[in-house]
């Protein structure tokens, strides 16, 4: 175990790793490849919790608001009330990229249709808003503004009320976006860093490399920024305001899906190379494992429900969908 607190030294560093110019610092070679997850081996121990049948799931997703699952298998969604057990299918112009709930709604990116799907999760109902570029995740900052990061060209733009207002561009991979009282913080998985973009005029600040080979990200109630390096096999940690790395821990095992429960500090990996889960306590100076359950095979995602602590897993090679209550 280790743990590295990186303290005002780091200045230096913020200063060198802006990516505003189209020469990046952050980018190490000109052949790009993003990290993806291991390749499950077969099970050798029963899943915990239970297991449900599901098609092959990319992505999935929770809603704390109406208590809602939702697993991505190519363009359909499935929408399951776990209160109730009721289940509704949504279909997509193309698959999404990536999920993200928002207030009992679901913003789908759909890169392949160019299109941001907007899904009522007490309805089913889906709304669709054209945007050119390949749109890969979509995150709605208040209730006219909308950030949208794009694959082609790689940049982040925000939105409001359909209309771009302000445009982040000169970066490689957008992956996933996550909001701050202030900025919008970008994970790019080719060049494997964590870059703020302020959301008025679209400047980017200084960003930080996120391990080896970065793949998905969470904040934390803390303000935290929380990241899977899968190449690197760790467990970092990112303070904002300045951007700042407090925390990398190793978690062997192909790390890819992540997901947290707030009201426990709880965060939830899972380990593709090993068909695991494993909850860490976040809450301290260093991540402690609080729990370490069997999965379903190739887990590559995972959500949380925040009020009962329930986790959900989801297999991407048609394994089911895992309920597991700790």
């Amino acid at each position: 175990m280790r743990r590295l607190v990186i303290t005002c030294l780091i200045a230096t560093l913020l200063t060198s790793c802006g990516t505003d110019r189209p020469s990046d610092p952050l980018q190490v070679t000109d052949n790009l490849t993003a990290a993806t997850p291991a390749t499950s081996p077969a099970a050798t121990t029963p899943p915990a919790g239970q297991v449900h049948p599901a098609p092959p799931v990319q992505l999935s997703a929770f809603d704390p608001e109406t208590t809602t699952l939702v697993l991505a298998s190519g363009p359909t969604l499935t929408l399951i009330n776990t209160s109730t057990g009721a289940q509704q299918q949504v279909t997509l112009a193309s698959p999404p990229a990536g999920l993200h709930t928002q207030n009992g709604q679901l913003l789908a990116a759909l890169p392949d249709s160019g299109q941001i799907t907007r899904v009522d999760l007490r309805t089913a109902h889906p709304s669709s808003t054209t945007v050119p570029g390949g749109p890969v995740y979509a995150v709605d900052l208040d209730a006219e503004r909308t950030a949208v990061a794009l694959r082609n060209p790689a940049t982040v733009t925000i939105l409001r009320n359909g209309t771009p207002t302000a445009t982040a561009d000169n970066l490689s991979g957008p992956a996933q976006l996550l909001p701050t009282p202030n900025d919008v913080y970008v994970l790019d998985r080719l060049t494997t860093a964590i870059t703020p973009i302020n959301p008025t005029n679209g400047e980017k600040g200084a960003g930080l490399r996120a391990g080896q080979g970065a793949t998905n990200a969470i904040s934390d109630r803390y303000g935290r920024i929380i990241t899977i390096d899968t190449r690197g096999q760790e467990l970092l940690a990112f303070s904002t305001d300045p951007l700042v790395m407090k925390q990398r821990y190793p978690v062997p095992g192909s790390p890819y899906g992540l997901a947290y429960d707030p009201t426990r500090d709880l965060a939830w990996v899972t380990l593709t190379a090993t068909n695991e889960l494993v909850g860490y306590d976040i809450a301290g100076g260093e991540p402690t494992e609080r729990h370490r359950l069997p999965t379903i095979t190739q887990p590559n995602s995972v959500a949380v429900d925040p009020h009962t602590g329930t986790i959900y897993v989801a297999s991407a090679n048609g394994a089911g969908y895992q309920v597991v209550k700790p």
